[in-house]
């Protein structure tokens, strides 16, 4: 029998997997660190280390950046530099020690160490200035975004030399949702002009420095933006929903990039879920995509459910298809 590791590589390489990947089984998730990114209680609101406001209302299933006048960061883009500060990510030695000791139990034989980035450059962007206002700015002030972006990068570069210096991690897993369920935020040319050349930069200093695998989160559509995925160097899409018509895309981009979704959590992740409904949007995910090139997994992006039960029920299902399609 395959270990995790061996049998996603398998996978990937459009070999001879032994089993469905069962979600993130291949990856231990390195939450305990000293930079990880952190977000309000259910109920709650915190100030992140950007000044960006984050709300966390009762009976939604995220937390989300407060826009009013009152709470916006940038307020011009054109004079970003005065509202914008990236936060310090020195740490002392001492604060890395219980990551260090999580790393260091990792079978590495077994799983990749894997460092979480959140939120992307995208993200980064609208969380200082709104959604509205950085869609609009990418037409109207574009060399402030540059600007922006590439001081965004520089950030992102330092906090992936004390990942790597510390932790010497084998896989990242990288946040940045770039659309809605029906289509990219931005166009294919604005997203190649604005974020190709960044996440090659964030991208590649990982793959320089030892790092295996890039997975991106972006549970939304992203089709259009999968030959930008694989340039920037991108192996493992993450949280691809079923409106990207995962099958087509498997046969177009196997053996160059892996997708792991076509669940959508939506219909499978909500109060009244059930046993029998996961099982029948696991098998459809199975069955559509197949063995190779493909991961089944909520599109959830991490290692959990909004519901007590369904991450486990979602492996369940993906254990049974693994007896009838292996």
């Amino acid at each position: 029998m395959l270990t995790k590791k061996q049998n996603l590589v398998e996978v990937m390489k459009g070999g001879n997997p032994d089993r469905f990947v069962k979600q993130y089984e291949a990856f231990a998730m390195m939450m305990r660190t000293p930079i990880t990114r952190i977000k309000p209680p259910i109920g709650g609101e915190i100030v992140n280390e950007w000044g960006v406001t984050i709300r966390w209302p009762e009976g939604q299933l995220g937390a989300f950046p407060v826009h009013d006048e009152e709470h916006i960061v940038i307020k011009d883009i054109t004079k970003w530099r005065d509202y914008v500060k990236a936060p310090s990510v020195e740490c002392s030695e001492e604060s890395w020690a219980v990551a260090i000791a999580d790393a260091e139990a990792v079978d590495r034989n077994d799983q990749y160490v894997t460092v979480f980035v959140a939120p992307g450059i995208f993200e980064q962007v609208h969380y200082l200035m709104s959604m509205e206002e950085a869609l609009m700015a990418y037409y109207e002030e574009p060399e402030a975004m540059h600007e922006l972006i590439d001081y965004i990068v520089e950030f992102e570069l330092k906090l992936a030399k004390e990942f790597v210096d510390h932790l010497h991690p084998d896989a990242v897993f990288h946040h940045d949702d770039w659309g809605s369920q029906i289509n990219s935020f931005i166009s294919p040319a604005m997203f190649e002009e604005f974020f190709v050349p960044a996440y090659k930069k964030i991208y590649g200093y990982y793959k320089d420095n030892g790092v295996e695998l890039i997975i991106h989160h972006s549970d939304s559509y992203a089709a259009n933006l999968v030959p930008a995925m694989i340039e920037m160097g991108i192996d493992i899409w993450q949280g691809v929903m079923t409106t990207n018509h995962v099958p087509d895309l498997i046969k177009e981009y196997g053996g160059k990039i892996t997708f792991m979704g076509d669940i959508d959590s939506g219909v499978i992740d909500f109060p009244g879920w059930t046993k029998e409904n996961i099982e029948e949007k696991v098998e459809t995910a199975c069955r559509r995509c197949g063995k190779l090139y493909f991961i089944p997994g909520a599109s959830q992006g991490l290692n959990v459910s909004s519901f007590p039960g369904v991450y486990e029920a979602t492996d369940e299902a993906i254990d049974r298809m693994t007896k009838e399609m292996f």
